[in-house]
């Protein structure tokens, strides 16, 4: 990628941004381009913060399509920052040396196993500090010394496979062959160790950390590497870090996710679920290192935790968001509440904290993730990645509640047409999210699935609802759709229909609703069981069959603890009554599909059943189905990206802005930006099949 030299813009906030852009409206072009803020860590004395910057090639101007990169920089203060490495590293993990003189990193050199490389931060070549022969490094972590790191490292090569693979005989045997990660000590010195001491470890590992006196660590651990196992069966595992020997294991019922040990290694925060049927890991607990017993900090509150990070001094700092804002708490040691920060619009997502400086990176309606820290009472902000986004004209952004139809209140992200809403309402996009364990904030909400902004320019309302089964309203919220597949939770997104159209904000004969995943599933429910409701449906990588979907996608453990709670034998025929493809006599609203052919989440399938049932079923349905080779459970590669984005846009275009559910379907190609390799004059032209 030409990322070019590093420039940084006077301090923008969404206030100046939208006080001062009237230029144009965001495209799908500028939300290819788009840069943010991703890993962070926070030196030792506190002078510095090392993150990075994760972007794609810019492939509207004719970069080489791939992957997401990553950009290490260093900031010592706002506006002052610097990249550290050549363009062709692409850092992660990133962390400080315990004596805070060097910014360490995972990388992968050409054609080498990923190592643990180093930067000084006072100038200087980067160079390998440790590896493991044959394997990636997943993770790693420092000892408190300085003297020794911790590596999470992949299986061994099997040989003998190997060569039955290069022999033709590449068989493979589903859900049987695990192969487990494993744990090496690596000495740090003048030339890297070459023999790292292995660590035995129990079960399949996905993550590890170490504690400040260096004797003790913990690991995540599941009984096989399977997705499913990883949200039903993970356990916290706090081991002897000299012989593997497993001192406790941290019996919690349910989903973990961010785990923290304190200063004094006597106590881990765990945000994890109530119980086995919690949809989400959002609660924050306490945990005992000595036995292993935990107690929850927030449970039944009307919120979600997001991130942890202990302090020096023994509290706790917690992102929590509370519905579609969020908060800072710091927590005593005792669990009792210190300290509630309200950064105003800012989402925050991630905190990092060392030498009595706290960093975040947070989101607004305006920016995406930057890096902030708290100084004087204020979030200062250090970092400005998309400096032209100054030229965007926004429309505007704010939570909206509404009543549903048996009188749950309802939250979610309006974002009006930039210039206003017209008379009569506008065109209405329905944003649903995934999950549908998950949730909404207000801040950046635009990416190259989420019309976001860029409908908003082009005359849209967008409405993104979190629907019954959202996270950051609580555990009984989140657990109000269960057993009720397209009940109550689709029903609330076109109550929130209806509640726009009485406040003269949308035009109820222009609706539309796109998602992907379960919001796909919503997706594709709205444009066949609730096909009067939409005027056109965008779906990606969804649901159309409950039952194929069980046997077919790799969360059947899961779908049946926190969605369904019955098994499809247990009623086969309600299962499919709940089915997309069980409505498709019903459908009437133009539908594009789309879907990595990858996917092991949503098998395509799922996609290709609901394609087949409308193209047989209903011939003069304007229907289009499209696949994404290499691409999984959402579109990674920059093209992939774009290519989405347009086709979205184009199809809304076609068939929501013009209310005509008659109208012809666009070419199968959409048009690139002029700078984009492959594009030309004939490209909306060229209405060929391929």
């Amino acid at each position: 990628m030409n990322r070019g030299l590093l420039t940084v813009a006077t301090l923008l906030t969404s206030a100046s941004i939208a006080a001062t852009a009237t230029a144009r409206p965001m495209t799908p072009e500028d939300v290819a381009k788009l840069e943010s803020v991703g890993t962070m860590a926070v030196s030792p004395d506190g002078t510095r913060v090392a993150f990075t910057t994760s972007s794609l090639p810019d492939v509207t101007q004719g970069e080489e399509n791939g992957g997401f990169t990553q950009e290490l920089k260093v900031a010592t203060g706002p506006d002052t920052y610097r990249a550290f490495l050549p363009e062709d590293v692409s850092p992660r993990g990133v962390a400080f040396s315990p004596d805070g003189r060097m910014v360490s990193f995972a990388w992968s050199k050409e054609k080498e196993k990923r190592a643990v490389w180093g930067v000084p931060v006072d100038g200087g070549t980067y160079k390998k500090l440790a590896e493991v022969d044959g394997a990636n490094v997943q993770s790693y972590r420092w000892a408190p010394d300085g003297r020794t790191i911790y590596m999470l490292a992949a299986a061994a090569e099997d040989k003998q496979r190997t060569k039955q693979k290069e022999a033709g005989f590449n068989s493979r045997v589903y859900e049987e062959e695990f192969k487990p990660n494993r744990l090496f000590a690596a000495a740090i010195g003048e030339s890297v160790d070459e023999d790292p001491r292995e660590i035995t470890l129990p079960g399949f590992v996905t993550a590890f950390d170490v504690a400040r006196d260096g004797r003790m660590g913990i690991v995540d651990t599941a009984p096989t590497p399977l997705v499913d196992d990883s949200y039903t069966k993970k356990r916290v595992n706090i081991i002897d870090l000299a012989s593997g020997d497993v001192r406790v294991v941290v019996e919690t019922p349910g989903k973990i996710d961010d785990v923290e040990i304190s200063p004094d290694g006597s106590q881990l925060s765990l945000i994890a679920g109530v119980d086995m049927n919690d949809p989400a890991a959002t609660t924050l607990h306490l945990v005992d290192t000595a036995t292993g017993s935990f107690r929850a900090l927030n449970a039944g509150a009307a919120e979600a935790a997001v991130d942890a990070e202990w302090l020096a001094n023994g509290q706790l700092a917690a992102i929590v968001h509370v519905g579609a804002q969020s908060v800072l708490r710091l927590y005593n040691s005792d669990g009792s509440l210190g300290q509630e920060i309200d950064p105003g619009e800012l989402i925050l997502t991630r905190v990092e904290a060392a030498g009595g400086k706290l960093a975040v990176a947070a989101n607004s309606p305006a920016h995406p993730n930057e890096l902030f820290v708290w100084n004087n009472g204020q979030f200062d902000r250090w970092t400005s990645h998309n400096p032209w986004l100054s030229d965007i004209t926004f429309g505007a952004q704010r939570a909206y509640t509404y009543t549903a139809r048996d009188g749950q209140q309802v939250e979610g992200v309006l974002i009006e047409p930039v210039g206003g809403t017209p008379r009569g309402g506008a065109p209405t996009i329905m944003n649903v999210h995934g999950g549908p364990e998950a949730h909404e904030s207000n801040g950046w909400v635009t990416a190259y699935s989420k019309p976001g902004q860029m409908a908003a320019g082009k005359g849209y309302a967008v409405f993104l609802p979190n629907y019954r089964g959202s996270t950051g309203y609580g555990t009984a919220f989140s657990k109000a759709h269960q057993n009720d597949y397209a009940g109550k939770e689709f029903n609330d997104i076109v109550d929130a229909k209806r509640a726009l159209v009485a406040d003269g904000i949308t035009d109820g004969d222009r609706t539309g609703i796109t998602g992907g995943s379960y919001g796909g599933y919503a997706s594709a429910w709205g444009a066949t069981a609730l096909s009067e409701e939409y005027a056109a449906s965008v779906m990606f990588v969804g649901i159309s069959n409950q039952v194929s979907k069980f046997g077919t996608g790799d969360i059947p453990y899961e779908m049946y603890n926190v969605h369904s709670l019955k098994w499809p034998w247990d009623d086969w025929q309600g299962m499919m009554e709940v089915s997309p493809v069980f409505h498709v006599d019903k459908a009437n609203t133009p539908i594009l599909i789309m879907h990595g052919e990858d996917d092991t989440r949503v098998d395509p399938g799922q996609s290709l059943e609901l394609y087949r049932s409308l193209k047989i079923r209903k011939p003069d349905l304007p229907v289009r189905m499209v696949f994404y080779p290499g691409e999984g459970h959402g579109n990674r590669k920059a093209g992939s990206r774009y290519d989405y984005s347009l086709r979205m846009m184009e199809w809304f275009d076609t068939y929501l802005m013009t209310g005509d559910r008659d109208a012809e379907m666009p070419g199968p190609r959409p048009t690139l930006a002029d700078g984009a390799k492959g594009a030309s004059a004939s490209d909306a032209e060229d209405d060929s099949e391929d």
